[in-house]
């Protein structure tokens, strides 16, 4: 789709930035209802990975209420932008610098909800306790396992034929049936992608460590609230832009390759399959704003 995109790193990132979520909501899906029960289902997820205490549990409720509430009024409109510069495209011929300009937008977005966040994202880190850190460590375990079910103990032409048929859904939703000569062409740029799932799985574990030793280490030197939320705030950066590395060589190529890959099969798309990525946008848009001005 055109406009989606997701940031990568470990799901503890969503501590002080769950409703990243929202603005991918917003902008690839038209499920108000999903958007308006945001701040609830975002609640019982982190929970499955802390397990809240009793007075840890009211005030993440709250903050993730007001998050929405400042994402839907602050957020929201820009976002609502975003699919009405993508509308003036649609029609036309698209380039790889048009695709990533795109991404970089919407990146910029979810960087200001997750900066948004930081202050309370701070004081829960602060709260944790050591068992519910052993709690995020069983819950990192089940997730490397089902990653490894899911990508790592599959063969090469079954990653590919998996990895396929969701690009397909995803493009087929966004304009309509492809022509035999487009799925090819799908199929040729996924079997030259430099995708690895070994390398994003090595990245993700690494990632997970390092967030287990930056909390033990908050709950151990008990710092100010400064001192720890620029400590937060650098742990979000390092997950944004990854620091040299395969990781961060493999998230930079698959950027590119999304956005020339993106490109060259917009530009084979029919009038009439055009036409149906602007009214797409078009009601993605109408969604938003009827969800902005929801207050």
């Amino acid at each position: 789709m055109l406009l989606s995109t997701r940031m990568s790193g470990a799901n503890l990132a969503r501590i002080i930035g769950v409703l990243l979520v929202a603005a991918a909501l917003g902008a690839c899906s038209a499920v108000r209802l999903a958007y308006n029960n945001l701040p609830e289902v975002s609640y019982w997820w982190l929970d499955a990975y802390l397990d809240f205490d009793g007075s840890q549990t009211p005030k993440v409720r709250d903050e993730l209420a007001q998050l929405q509430a400042w994402h839907r009024q602050n957020e929201l409109p820009r976002v609502a932008s975003l699919l009405q510069e993508a509308q003036a495209m649609a029609p036309g011929e698209v380039t790889p610098a048009q695709a990533c300009r795109m991404a970089d937008q919407i990146r910029e977005r979810l960087l200001a909800v997750a900066e948004r966040a930081e202050p309370a994202g701070t004081e829960l880190a602060l709260s944790l306790g050591e068992s519910q850190l052993l709690q995020l460590e069983r819950k990192y375990a089940k997730v490397n396992a089902e990653y490894r079910k899911k990508w790592l103990d599959r063969s090469a032409a079954e990653v590919q034929e998996k990895r396929y048929e969701k690009y397909l859904d995803r493009l087929e939703d966004f304009y309509g049936r492809l022509t035999p000569e487009q799925r090819d062409l799908v199929r040729r740029q996924l079997a030259q992608s430099t995708f690895d799932p070994r390398v994003i799985d090595a990245g993700r574990r690494r990632r997970q460590q390092q967030t287990l030793e930056m909390l033990r280490s908050l709950n151990a030197s008990k710092p100010s609230a400064a001192e720890a939320r620029a400590a937060i705030h650098a742990w979000v950066m390092r997950f944004a832009a990854p620091p040299p590395g395969p990781g961060r060589d493999q998230q930079q190529a698959l950027l590119q390759e999304g956005c020339s890959n993106l490109a060259a099969l917009h530009n084979t798309t029919s009038a009439s399959q055009r036409e149906r990525a602007v009214r797409r946008l078009q009601a993605y848009e109408d969604d938003v704003r009827q969800l902005a001005a929801a207050r």
